[in-house]
């Protein structure tokens, strides 16, 4: 009877959970393919009259800039990930392989740094990209996303530690270098973290909103993230065209995690077992 009890439990809360999670989405979809006067006039709940009313899209993806807003995201998002996986990947290898004074102190460092609140830091960090002469430019989100993060690192560090270090003494009796050996025999074995980190990592970028709108007042050089904000004015807002601008944001992200995911779910339990 327990144990029935339990399960039942079990089953209700996670229902409720997939409940909170997919309402909103519903809610989206819905709204998505209404016009403004049904959109008002109709509970949110209540399915569109019509699911071949496209003309929210056409708004959203035409007078919201999508196009050119996707093409900025592309290119920050591309230069972005690149820089995080090779300063993770750097700074797991050197945690890892070398042996140094301080070592558990840099770890410790890295930790503490993820533990502060990134608002409370926005005040010298915009300082400093003013005084690197990249503000407005989408080389601030760049440097700013390109900073490593004690999560990746960690990732990284846990497949590295599952290579075997005569690898490295096998390649360097050859003749290879540090960088050499890094990058023909770590980095190739590192595949599956990598794809953990771009998925995180790029979600997270993607996701932004606060640093793009911070530190890129030129809306033409802004990534999809910020583009839905133009329909939201001081006398309102065109939620059935935001439903569908975020529907049209959510599709690329999604078609990314859904060919990921088994990499990011091997990456998190290869790393737990290893």
């Amino acid at each position: 009877m327990r144990t029935t009890v339990v399960a039942t439990l079990k089953y209700a809360s996670l229902v409720v959970a997939a409940l909170f999670a997919l309402v909103p989405l519903v809610l989206v979809v819905f709204g998505a393919f209404k016009d403004y006067q049904e959109y008002v006039s109709t509970g949110p709940l209540d399915p569109p009259s019509s699911w071949l009313n496209l003309d929210n899209f056409v708004v959203a993806f035409v007078d919201g800039g999508m196009a050119v807003a996707f093409v900025n995201t592309v290119v920050i998002l591309g230069v972005s990930l690149v820089g995080a996986v090779l300063s993770s990947a750097f700074a797991a290898y050197a945690i890892d392989r070398f042996r140094f004074a301080g070592r558990r102190l840099v770890l410790g460092l890295f930790l503490l740094a993820a533990l502060v609140p990134e608002v409370t830091t926005q005040v010298a960090t915009f300082q400093l990209i003013k005084g690197l002469g990249i503000y407005n430019t989408q080389w601030a989100l760049i440097a700013l996303y390109t900073g490593t993060g004690i999560i990746s690192i960690y990732i990284f560090l846990q497949f590295m530690r599952a290579l075997p270090t005569s690898l490295d003494e096998a390649a360097r009796i050859d003749g290879a270098g540090q960088v050499r050996i890094f990058f023909r025999i770590i980095l190739p074995n590192l595949k599956p973290a990598i794809a953990t980190v771009v998925i995180i990592r790029g979600i997270a970028m993607y996701n932004d909103f606060y640093l793009p709108f911070l530190y890129l007042s030129d809306t033409s050089k802004r990534p999809i993230s910020t583009t839905l904000f133009a329909f939201k004015g001081q006398y309102g807002a065109q939620w059935e065209v935001i439903s569908a601008g975020v529907l049209l944001t959510i599709v690329p992200i999604l078609i990314l995690f859904l060919f990921m995911q088994r990499y990011v779910y091997n990456g998190f339990t290869a790393g737990a077992v290893k």
